[in-house]
């Protein structure tokens, strides 16, 4: 591993090198193309109060990454008050380098709090489509309201995004992605096969995971999600590999890590998110920081969590490999080892310092993974059960840690917000899952955990049987695909599943499956 990661910041400095040599001189950029390069769309995300993120990559033909010359492009763009650029408020010039497969990320500043705004680029005569953006509120205004919605997990093969189209009817101010934006295995093509394929072209180079991203992106209705309102990002492990834990995948290879910092890079490349200023250059993407906080004026709080890059490995693995397994107690007592952890002791301070320093109204906890305690065995006491280690029941230790911070720092209402698992569940959380809630075991959180965007799961009975399992896990719908639309008020969160009547159509209709009601300054939820 130290060789892989050594020729990695070894290619890393040169990208640098030739970064700086693209930016250094804008007279060798082309300034226009022979084919339409904008097929992918555009897209906005990590929204500050005075700027957000503008991102799109040239790519005439999604499915050919040769496509264009290897060549430096000049584009320009454009942020404006309306959809027809009459009243534009900034603009400029950006660079698409070869060697960032093209893409841009131009970070538009000196715009006004809370304010919806439309952009645009353009190389030469080519137009990209008009997309529509915001700003938050500045960070002391008092605001009435957040419309949210929340979604992941979208294999391409397992059906249609019609899951998108509704997204972007819902109209939301803000859209949260909470992982496996793309899977890392599956056949090239521009059209959803709509049932499962055995698994194959599997993702492991840069050129592999940026084809990956090309061809998820073609899809018009995740397209116009991204062309309605900013999107907030983190990864979970399918942009990466199957059940990879910090440096570890299944395989156990010992290349793993070029390939992580492939997949990451891959990742920046086509998302509307930073580059951290404290990860060093030459680790940008060997060592990638996605977390981070989001402030929507005093209203709500986003701790953006990774619970992937800096996770202790899983306990007790099958053997010969890597990634998860579902044990008991008895089984394994490494899973209780009070040294592991699943975001890493510097994310874990950093939690604490964001519950300590926050004065919103909500505090949302936006992670991959279901944090409530899910035993797939009957639990009669505690010690019994058997758990999945790649969630958060194979870091219960840490899980309890976390938990502690809450109630230490005593963030206004905490609420957490997940996916992964391809299943609705509503949840009250609890230092102690064995027991019913007391004074001395209070509910410290509301768990509202999304299905997938097209993902598989398993049968609404054995969820059934979860969910009796789990006295906390207060619902639970794994036969629907989905997303989660949430409206946040000062005075309550009210939280709807949303479950398509078909995958497997793109004109799919959606249907509320269920809503929830967490009121301010009180803790758990009820059903509305």
């Amino acid at each position: 591993m130290k060789l892989s990661r050594r020729l990695f910041l070894q290619h890393s400095l040169q990208f640098t090198t030739l970064a700086a040599m693209a930016q250094a001189f804008p007279s060798f950029a082309a300034e226009r193309s022979t084919v339409y390069p904008f097929s992918l769309g555009v897209a906005s995300g990590s929204p500050r109060a005075d700027s957000v993120v503008l991102w799109t990559r040239l790519l005439p033909d999604p499915l050919n990454a040769q496509a264009l010359p290897a060549i430096v492009y000049k584009l320009r763009w454009e942020i404006a008050e309306d959809d027809n650029f009459r009243r534009i408020v900034n603009k400029g010039e950006a660079h698409a380098l070869p060697e960032l497969a093209h893409s841009v990320h131009v970070d538009a500043t000196g715009l006004q709090p809370d304010r919806w705004y439309w952009y645009r680029f353009m190389l030469g005569d080519a137009v990209s489509p008009v997309a529509r953006t915001r700003t938050a509120p500045a960070l002391d205004a008092v605001v009435s309201n957040l419309r949210l919605a929340v979604a992941s997990c979208q294999h391409w093969e397992f059906g249609e995004y019609a899951a998108h189209r509704h997204i972007a009817a819902a109209n939301p101010d803000l859209i949260a992605f909470l992982g496996d934006y793309i899977y890392e295995w599956g056949p090239y093509d521009t059209r959803h096969p709509g049932k499962p394929r055995k698994r194959e072209q599997e993702s492991f180079t840069l050129a592999d995971y940026r084809s990956r991203y090309a061809q998820y992106k073609t899809d018009p209705q995740l397209q116009a999600a991204h062309h309605v309102a900013p999107w907030i990002v983190t990864w979970d492990d399918h942009e990466v590999s199957n059940d990879y834990g910090n440096d570890r995948d299944e395989r156990l290879d010992v290349n793993f890590l070029l390939r992580r910092a492939a997949a990451y890079q891959a990742f920046y490349e086509h998302m509307p998110v930073r580059l951290h200023a404290s990860v060093s250059e030459a680790e940008r993407f060997s060592n990638m920081r996605i977390y981070d906080r989001y402030d929507w004026g005093r209203l709500a709080r986003f701790h953006v969590l990774d619970d992937r890059q800096y996770r202790s490995h899983h306990a007790c693995p099958k053997p010969g490999r890597g990634g998860s397994n579902s044990v008991s107690n008895a089984e394994c007592s490494e899973r209780m080892d009070p040294n592991r952890t699943m975001l890493g002791q510097e994310q874990e301070k950093w939690l604490g310092r964001g519950f300590a320093s926050s004065t919103a109204k909500w505090n949302i906890l936006t992670q991959q993974t279901l944090m409530a305690q899910s035993s797939q065995t009957a639990v009669t006491q505690e010690g019994d059960g058997k758990f999945w280690t790649d969630g958060w029941d194979g870091y219960p230790v840490a899980r309890q840690r976390l938990f502690d911070d809450i109630q230490k720092h005593k963030p206004a209402n905490p609420v957490v917000i997940s996916g992964d698992v391809h299943t609705f569940y509503a949840a009250n959380l609890k230092r102690d899952f064995y027991t019913r809630s007391s004074p001395s075991n209070p509910v410290l959180a509301t768990e509202f955990c999304g299905t997938s965007v097209t993902s598989s799961s398993r049968p609404q009975e054995r969820t059934d049987q979860y969910v009796a399992q789990n006295p906390h896990i207060k619902y639970g719908r794994s036969d629907k695909r989905g997303f989660m639309l949430m409206e946040i008020s000062q005075t309550r969160m009210l939280t709807h599943f949303l479950g398509l009547d078909d995958v497997a159509k793109a004109d799919s209709g959606i249907a509320t499956l269920s809503s929830f009601i967490v009121d301010e300054g009180r803790t758990g939820l009820s059903f509305a």
